[in-house]
């Protein structure tokens, strides 16, 4: 075990043997959950079904794929990454000593199992979307598999799993179950594809830990500009196939706000482009909420078209 396995911070002359709860909220990252709670609820209004009655599932539903399946999916990568975490962000709650001995993975297990009481509550559907969703959690970060050794591979699981499983969930949970529209499918797995490059762009802050520990993210397989230039590509392509589909299915005014909205990208990638290790957090910030609205103007459309 390293330094970061053991350390424990001393203050005011006691050891620190249980986490504040301050802590343990930070090793969720609630700023994370927002991505699979928004495509959930992209699901639930893409299925066309009124959500005034089903107030409880849509509850539910956002605290199952938010704080519950994605924040897991974080004590779980906390953990993993705990030696990474020691190069590249010293001042998370594991390898800073503030949750110590084997906390995180502790918790990480418990959410798993509340994850899967609360999937199981929702039906047979979200319970097996939920069982998908944690086993692509530990798998993406736990040894043998460790997906997120190879950037194509777990940014494509994070993708499929964040906006894509979310999405569908969402759409068969109203659906009593039933499985969606194939519009609604179609939606789901391009923008689970445009996924693929938003990861992309979280991995530019790792980049050194990534290279030390042999961790093959896209920028470090690929160089930073390389790499961005991948993540640019894969995000826009999907959104211009969406643009097409809702044309074809007579929503003509839809597509051309998604068109618009993808439009809308473009110079702000070309800025991104110029400087992509400096500017990946500001894209994150301005980029993607045009590509996250998308989604939301193209779920209204497939519901209102049911």
């Amino acid at each position: 075990m390293t330094v970061a396995d053991v350390q424990i911070v001393i203050r005011s002359g006691h050891r620190i043997t249980t986490p504040a709860p301050r802590t343990v909220l930070e090793l969720f990252k609630p700023v994370t959950w927002f991505p699979p709670m928004w495509a959930f609820a992209c699901g639930v209004v893409s299925s066309g079904i009124a959500i005034s009655s089903h107030w409880s599932l849509l509850f539910l539903g956002v605290l199952l794929t938010g704080p519950l399946v994605c924040g897991t999916s974080q004590a779980v990568n906390d953990w993993f990454d705990r030696h990474v975490d020691a190069i590249n962000e010293p001042h998370r709650p594991i390898p800073s000593g503030r949750m110590p001995g084997t906390w995180g993975l502790t918790l990480a297990i418990a959410g798993t199992l509340v994850s899967l009481i609360i999937g199981l509550q929702l039906g047979v559907a979200a319970f097996a979307a939920t069982i998908l969703a944690v086993v692509m959690a530990w798998i993406y970060s736990a040894p043998p598999l460790r997906l997120k050794n190879n950037g194509w591979w777990g940014n494509a699981a994070v993708g499929f799993t964040y906006e894509g499983l979310a999405w569908v969930t969402g759409a068969a949970l109203m659906l009593g179950g039933a499985v969606p529209r194939p519009a609604i499918l179609v939606a789901a797995v391009l923008y689970s594809i445009g996924a693929h490059g938003i990861m992309t762009l979280n991995d530019f802050k790792s980049v050194a830990g990534d290279l030390k520990m042999g961790i093959g993210s896209l920028p470090a397989r690929l160089g930073p500009e390389r790499a961005a230039k991948v993540a640019c590509v894969v995000m826009l392509v999907p959104q211009v196939f969406v643009t097409g589909m809702l044309a074809l299915t007579a929503h003509p005014v839809a597509a051309g706000l998604v068109g618009a909205v993808a439009l809308a990208q473009v110079p702000l990638m070309r800025r991104l482009l110029q400087r992509p290790r400096e500017l990946a957090p500001w894209y994150n910030q301005t980029g993607i909420s045009l590509y996250v609205s998308g989604m939301m103007i193209t779920a209204v459309a497939l519901g209102s078209g049911r």
